[in-house]
Parts: structure tokens; C-alpha cells; sequence
């Protein structure tokens, strides 16, 4: 079922927006070389705790994973995609970290992630970066009232293959409100003018997803959780959660 959110929960919603923004702003600050995932896990970890609110992913357990997820974020390393688990492993120059972080804060979700490097970027880093982040504005841009839900998934893929990167097929964003997952489903390809109508009060995590060998497929790790490029080509994932409103998209996960 989609829910509709009224103008007070979505101001909800953009209070917890702020908290996911400024825990990624924090992990990205202290993101250095020798610098291990699991201590950018405690630093989101103290900046959700401080503002009051709970982690969305710690022990969060849905149905494609064997295991509870055991962490605050998802720390993704170069080849890996999405759903990366901290552990010791220590950042090394040039590496290419993507960062997921979700929060509730009184009841309502944000979610976001954001893709850098670690100390100098190569420029096909840049690239990858820069166009996941432009698919991500253009899937933004067509966020509004009598929108379909296609024309989301057309604006990710139409950036993506273009510049000639793959896409995985079977993650994408989603609908979120009072649960960090919600109908419906947002593709990260789709037929412009097709899908749902989008409507004022619709909440979206959009989240592009590009694997810069060019394609789609990937592999899941023993663990369940990580999904690497099969190629093991350097992959980026960026995110924002969007409301639909009658005076255009508002993104709720900025600082």
C-alpha cells in the first residue's frame, strides 16, 4: 500500500532527513587513509544517537538477507555496489567508498547515501561519481504531481547508459515513511509515462546504482548482505529521499 504523507509528516520526515545528512556529513569528514570502516560505523552511531534517533539498518533483517544487518551504515568498497558491512578493513589511497545511513527520528525515516574517494581521485572516479550524482538529480527533477513512476527509473537509466555503465536490475529505491521500506518500488530503469501517477505527499528513496564495466550483473557475498560488480569493475551509489509536493521535489535528507 502507498502512503500519502500530510505537510506535518513530511516536516517529520525532513527532521529525520537532517539527522541521516549530517551522520554521512560526519563519516565523510573523518573517511581518511588508515581509517577503518568499522570506526566511520561509530561515527555515524554517535551522530544518530546525539539527535535522539535510532538506526534504521542496525539489526534490520528483510527478506532476501540470511542475517540481521549488524551495522549503523553500509560501507561499500570499490567494486562493491550496495550493502557493504563495516569491519576492520583500513581505507587505502584511492579508494572508492560509497556510504549508506538510515535513521528514524520520532517515528519517521530518512535514508541516504553518498559516494567519495579516498584521498586522490583517478578521473574516471570522478566520472562514475559525477554521473551517478547528475542521475540522481535528474530522477529529482521529475518528482512531481501527475509524474508517472517510470519517468524516475527513465531518468537514472537514460544518465547511466549513456556514459555506458551498468545498471543492476533488481535494486533500486523505494517508498518510505513510518518504515524505511515502503511501496512502491522505484527502478532504476523504467518507460517514461508509464508506472504509478506520482502524487503530492509521496515519499521516495531514489538511489542510481552504476557499475562502471558496464554491466549489470553482480554477485552476493557468502554473507548475504554485499552485492559486488561480477566484472569487479568500481561501483558508486548515491541517495536521497524525495518528497513529492505540489511546488516541485523537496529532498528531506540535506543537512
Amino acid at each position: 500500500m502507498v502512503e500519502i504523507k500530510t505537510a506535518a509528516e513530511l516536516e517529520a520526515m525532513r527532521e529525520a532527513g537532517r539527522v541521516v545528512a549530517r551522520a554521512l556529513e560526519a563519516v565523510r569528514g573523518h573517511a581518511a587513509v588508515g581509517v577503518c570502516l568499522l570506526e566511520l560505523d561509530e561515527v555515524a552511531a554517535s551522530v544518530i544517537s546525539e539527535a535522539g534517533a535510532k538506526s534504521a539498518f542496525l539489526h534490520y533483517k528483510p527478506h532476501f538477507a540470511p542475517t540481521p544487518f549488524p551495522a549503523v551504515i553500509c560501507a561499500s568498497v570499490n567494486d562493491v555496489i550496495v550493502h557493504g558491512i563495516p569491519d576492520g578493513y583500513r581505507l587505502r589511497p584511492g579508494d572508492l567508498l560509497s556510504v549508506d545511513c538510515g535513521a528514524y527520528l520520532d517515528g519517521w525515516a530518512g535514508d541516504s547515501a553518498i559516494s567519495f574517494v579516498v584521498g586522490e581521485a583517478s578521473p574516471r572516479d570522478l566520472e562514475l561519481i559525477g554521473t551517478a550524482e547528475a542521475a540522481l538529480e535528474a530522477a529529482i527533477a521529475v518528482c512531481v504531481p501527475d509524474g508517472r513512476l517510470g519517468d524516475i527509473g527513465h531518468a537514472v537509466a537514460r544518465v547511466g547508459r549513456q556514459a555506458g555503465y551498468g545498471i543492476p536490475a533488481d535494486f533500486g529505491g523505494h517508498g518510505i515513511g513510518r518504515a524505511m521500506h515502503e511501496d512502491p518500488h522505484v527502478s532504476n530503469q523504467g518507460r517514461q509515462g508509464r508506472g504509478m501517477v506520482l502524487r503530492p505527499g509521496l515519499v521516495l528513496a531514489i538511489e542510481p546504482m552504476f557499475v562502471s564495466g558496464g554491466r549489470d550483473a553482480y554477485l552476493t557475498a557468502p554473507d548475504g548482505w554485499a552485492l559486488s560488480s561480477a566484472d569487479g569493475s568500481r561501483a558508486v551509489h548515491v541517495e536521497h529521499t524525495v518528497a513529492v509536493t505540489e511546488d516541485g521535489p523537496r529532498v528531506l535528507t540535506l543537512v
